[in-house]
């Protein structure tokens, strides 16, 4: 977790570079934001001008809208912003942008904390801190509007959104001046007033900034800053008519927090000119700090298989096609948390990826990786099986007793014994997966099948094999219902072969098999996760993502388990020998009703 307060700490020797650790390093280096000071609490220059020298090097803040749940690209610019503030004696912000109040909800933003704090993150410099919020900042917001407009630097602009989008021109057109861009302040600002009053409608008019209509940067051409929007607010509630836009309010809201690397994704590379714009004409009215945060962009997270839009999110939700905002199968961090997701994968996978300023392609199978390497570390051991049918040993009486039952053991890990020892039994009847016998078996097939002929016209010998941790087996063969379905499996028990005990090799095999006994085996049932989409890229090239839903992305089944697992918690993480990894599910799991989730595969086998 990051440091409560701020340390000396500098960048870890085992920590790859990349071109923001570079700036970092170069601005620590020179001293550039040395000199701050800080008040205790964002705000103006004349309030952190009381304050104490900043006592973190560096600030970086992550500013999600609270208007959806978090992505897997939301997590790699956590793992970034929060990771950089650790690693360089610095401190992160966690602040919500909240401007705008038709999409915003205290349900977002309840989860949006609950996302950061799962990934190990504490945020604003102490334990438990309360989130920044941008519409705390909102008088000061409108103080800085006004001071444009006195400034001579901004007008109001009473053109509709048509006449505005023609003017505005285009990259080879220059703009056209507003008729209303020639007011006086006084004008302005009387405009303006007015907009905050409530006197004019919605969309009536908007506050633009007076930069430049001829700029080669469109984003400079006189963009709004303020419009009028009726809405009640989660935080602000009615107080406000006239509400800030997001390139207006984001730099502000930088400034205000003492930002001093303000790290986008690339789509706001265009706006950087604006950003710097605000801060210079704030720094010299003296309304904000000096020197003034700077933006710096890196590419965002494309990962393949998913799609990260918050609409097309929303619209899989809304529409019924997953089951919410948690369904395993999202991008969402809810929904990568229910699969079995650990922080330490989302960590892993955020170095691995690491950051540029190139646009590229993630593959799933990346993600996955990172979840199947800490897993392999820390989840314990458990058979199951998923598509059960029984194993008969016809010569269990004979050999070890009418009615008797054997015990059996094995390590909760394999590399961890510490971690201790589980305990089940094996008696005459056992299940075992479907796929493990075959009447007549493809080449290279080891497990349960009887003597034959294959089609050489070679006789094979019945096959023997290791039902785990316990017996070696037989094959007889197998018992099949009127449509030709196997209903049961029959095989003898070879003496003296039970693991474990002396002389328990002397068998050879080359099959091993896991399963579980019917007399202690737990039925739970388990959901067979796969990708949502059967496309890499679903909503590329103006595709129908939904078109590229994947039929097959859930399977539920009845399984078998061992009993070891009756007493696992929501959220406890299991292998399931040789099958993959599986967690109970933290939203349906229960005593008495055990549901498994698979997280990952023990291989990477999509699409082959």
């Amino acid at each position: 977790m990051s440091s409560p307060t701020p340390t000396n700490a500098t960048t870890p020797d085992h920590k790859p570079s990349n071109f923001l650790r570079q700036i970092i390093e170069h601005d620590l280096a020179a001293g550039t934001y040395a000199q701050r000071r800080w008040a205790g609490s964002p705000g103006d220059a004349t309030h952190q001008a009381q304050g104490e020298p900043d006592p973190a090097k560096i600030r970086t803040r992550f500013p999600p809208e609270p208007n959806g749940y978090l992505h897997i690209g939301h997590a790699k610019s956590i793992c970034l912003n929060f990771g950089l503030a650790r690693d360089f004696g610095g401190v992160c912000h966690l602040r919500f942008d909240d401007t705008n109040p038709e999409k915003e909800d205290t349900e977002y933003v309840n989860s949006i904390i609950d996302a950061v704090r799962w990934l190990g993150f504490e945020w604003n410099g102490a334990p438990d801190a309360t989130p920044y919020q941008a519409s705390d900042y909102f008088d000061f917001m409108y103080r800085a509007a006004e001071h444009l407009i006195e400034a001579g630097h901004a007008y109001v602009d009473e053109q509709t959104p048509e006449q505005m989008r023609i003017n505005r021109g285009d990259f080879s057109k220059p703009g056209v001046d507003s008729p209303f861009r020639s007011r006086t302040p006084a004008e302005n600002l009387a405009r303006f007033r007015e907009m905050r009053d409530g006197q004019h409608a919605d969309g009536a008019m908007v506050l633009r900034a007076r930069i430049d209509m001829a700029s080669a940067n469109i984003n400079l051409r006189d963009p709004a800053i303020y419009r009028i929007r009726r809405a009640t607010h989660h935080n602000t509630g009615d107080k406000w008519c006239i509400y800030p836009m997001y390139t207006f309010a984001h730099p502000i809201e930088d400034a205000l927090e003492n930002i001093t690397h303000s790290i986008c994704t690339l789509e706001f590379e265009d706006q950087r000119p604006f950003y710097d714009w605000l801060m210079e004409r704030l720094t010299e009215g003296g309304l904000l700090a000096s020197p003034p945060p700077h933006q710096y962009e890196f590419a965002r997270l494309n990962l393949t298989y998913v799609v990260t839009s918050k609409r097309k999110l929303a619209q899989l939700v809304y529409d019924h096609k997953v089951s919410g905002w948690d369904d395993p199968r999202l991008p969402t961090l809810v929904g990568l948390r229910r699969r079995g997701y650990t922080p330490e994968a989302i960590h892993l996978f955020a170095e691995r990826i690491g950051v540029t300023k190139s646009d590229s392609w993630i593959d799933y199978s990346t993600l996955e990786g990172c979840l199947r390497e800490t897993l392999d570390v820390s989840a314990t051991r458990a058979m199951a099986v998923l598509d059960p049918v029984k194993l008969v040993l016809t010569n269990w009486d004979e050999v070890m007793g009418a009615g008797m039952l054997d015990d059996c053991s094995a390590p909760l890990h394999p590399h961890h014994p510490e971690l201790g020892t589980r305990h089940f039994k094996i008696g005459k009847e056992v299940w075992i997966d479907r796929t493990d016998y075959e009447e007549t078996p493809p080449k290279g097939f080891f497990r349960l099948f009887p003597a034959h002929v294959n089609a050489s016209g070679q006789a094979i010998a019945a096959s023997k094999v290791r039902l785990k941790y316990g017996h070696v087996i037989e094959t007889i063969g197998a018992v099949k219902d009127a449509d030709g379905r196997v209903t049961e499996v029959h095989a003898t028990l070879i003496p003296d072969t039970k693991s474990g005990t002396p002389g328990s090799d002397a068998v050879k095999v080359k099959g091993v098999i896991t399963w579980v006994a019917v007399a202690d085996g737990v039925s739970a049932e388990v959901r067979i996760y796969d990708r949502l989409f059967s496309d890499a890229q679903p909503d590329a090239g103006g595709k129908d993502f939904l078109e590229c839903l994947n039929p097959n992305s859930l399977k539920v089944v009845t399984a078998i388990v061992e009993p070891s697992l009756a007493s696992a918690k929501a959220d406890d993480k299991f292998q399931f020998e040789r099958h993959g990894y599986f967690v109970a599910d933290r939203v349906d799991h229960a005593a008495g009703k055990p549901v498994f989730n698979l997280a990952v595969g023990l291989k990477d086998s999509w699409g082959k």
